[in-house]
């Protein structure tokens, strides 16, 4: 069941559901907006002809940051990695799911490819992969709405939560965008 305004409300002051800063009027009917972070993992190019998911992605990228009242230009057919200014914590019994603002999805701009979901028991700052699909160029401002958060509730708690020692967890605390680190998956086993 998709949580409402109302319950939204109640769960913030529970201290269940934290956001913060939690921006004037962000809560929505039942979702809360989320607004843009000022720095960027951007995509430079690599001698390597391809991406080895067995390697860290932490070498593919350079951090960029955005001052002030400067945009980020995201060019057509781009994809780098941004972040929440908020920062986000969830219960043990309730999952999220982020998804972009619906006036800037009809310019092109989408903020996840795959990374929707955010699991019970996650804290942390989400990182947000970026793709302009249109033929233009699109700014992205410090500060700017950038997308919403909706909350489902579990049928139950979850046994082992985002950040359990069991899990082996990898972005849990992120405050900045994080590159990938798949290539943990391969160093397990």
């Amino acid at each position: 069941m998709v949580l409402s305004d109302r319950t939204i409300r109640e769960e913030i002051a529970a201290g269940r559901i934290v956001v913060e800063p939690l921006g004037e009027n962000a809560i929505q009917p039942a979702s809360i907006d989320v607004h843009l972070d000022k720095t960027f993992l951007v995509f430079r190019n690599s001698r390597l002809p391809y991406i080895d998911v067995r390697q860290s992605a932490e070498d593919l990228t350079e951090k960029l940051e955005i001052e002030g009242d400067t945009p980020f230009m995201l060019h057509p057919g781009e994809f780098v990695l941004g972040s929440t200014l908020e920062y986000i914590e969830l219960p043990d019994d309730l999952v999220s799911r982020v998804e972009g603002k619906s006036s800037l999805g009809r310019l092109g701009l989408l903020i996840h490819s795959t990374a929707g979901y955010v699991d019970p028991g996650f804290k942390g700052h989400l990182t947000l992969e970026l793709s302009n699909v249109s033929n233009l160029p699109i700014t992205l401002y410090y500060g700017m709405k950038i997308g919403q958060l909706s909350y489902v509730r579990l049928t139950t708690s979850a046994e082992y939560p985002y950040g359990s020692p069991e899990l082996g967890s990898k972005y849990q605390g992120q405050s900045d965008p994080t590159a990938s680190k798949v290539h943990q998956d391969f160093q397990r086993g």
